[in-house]
């Protein structure tokens, strides 16, 4: 199901097909990728079938959700190419048992796929909409040294406000922050 267009990408549910599946095990077996994911057990991959699990996963987090949050495909629309994932989604608390009112923005490009925009295009897409709803506020988390991702904060326009340990059980992460634009 398509989430949401833009001028170059499509933003959709990542599905069971083969090919979705190849993509997410390709993306997620990269230890250059997941070595900057927060506590994400199971990563990196190390056999195809973990990208079905993962998938499942994802599903599950999101099913109640009516398609407000969600860890969405980016698909480039002149190539049918999966550039890679956003994601939007309330952040889990210290304990990482109940989540917070805190919304999470994020983006996991494939190498083949950096360079071009589509993690800033996504992203500002994906903000925009849930601005619409009323969201005070979106953040981002990322590891320290993850230059690439505090860059696209950056274009984003988020204001970085340091190294938090508010979620995700503690982890110290570079945090950034964008407030609802005001009308």
């Amino acid at each position: 199901m398509t989430v949401l267009t833009t001028e170059r990408l499509i933003l959709r549910d990542w599905t069971a097909s083969p090919t979705d599946l190849a993509r997410i095990y390709d993306i997620y077996s990269r230890p250059e990728i997941t070595r900057w994911l927060a506590v994400s057990p199971g990563l990196p991959m190390t056999e195809p079938g973990q990208a079905a699990e993962r998938l499942k996963i994802w599903q599950d987090r999101h099913a109640d959700d009516n398609g407000r949050y969600g860890t969405w495909a980016i698909e480039v629309r002149d190539t049918g190419l999966v550039a890679g994932t956003v994601l939007l989604k309330p952040l889990p608390g210290l304990d990482e048992t109940r989540l917070t009112e805190n919304i999470e923005m994020g983006w996991h490009l494939h190498p083949d796929s950096r360079g071009h925009g589509y993690a800033t295009e996504a992203a500002r897409a994906v903000m925009s909409r849930e601005f619409a709803t009323g969201t005070p506020e979106i953040y981002a988390l990322v590891s320290p040294g993850n230059d690439p991702s505090m860059a696209v904060c950056r274009r984003l326009g988020m204001s970085h406000v340091g190294l938090r340990t508010d979620w995700y059980g503690g982890e110290e992460l570079e945090t950034f922050v964008l407030p609802a634009p005001t009308s």
